[in-house]
């Protein structure tokens, strides 16, 4: 691995994240195509590449910056998450596995932001 940000843990679990995600999103309906599928798929591509682009010859307060922009976009996941729960696209088991993804990725990027202090 040649680049900071691949060998943080935070970054590898949002990559699986995201990876999940694309995977939900197969099962979504056609319709959902250019609304929630493209929200959600966007929004968890996003921790990973804010993650990664903040970490790299970045000083810390931008760093820092960059990971609150992660922290967002996890917790738009989560909102997509309700969003696709209340149209019965999402299922209970799908949205426990990927708002448990959450939760880990929003602890480990806190953790992240406050050692930069």
């Amino acid at each position: 691995m040649s680049f900071k940000f691949e060998k943080l843990i935070v970054w590898q679990k949002a990559i699986d994240l995201s990876a999940d995600v694309d995977l939900l999103t197969k099962t979504f309906p056609r319709e959902e195509l250019y609304v929630l599928t493209s929200q959600i798929k966007r929004a968890a591509d996003s921790i990973a590449l804010n993650i990664a682009e903040g970490s790299t010859g970045q000083s810390n307060p931008e760093f820092n910056k960059f990971l609150g922009y992660a922290l967002r976009s996890t917790i738009e996941v989560v909102s997509c998450l309700y969003l696709g729960s209340r149209r019965n696209i999402i299922d209970q088991d799908n949205f426990d596995k990927i708002y448990n993804q959450c939760k880990e990725i929003l602890s480990m990027i806190n953790a992240l932001r406050y050692s930069l202090k």
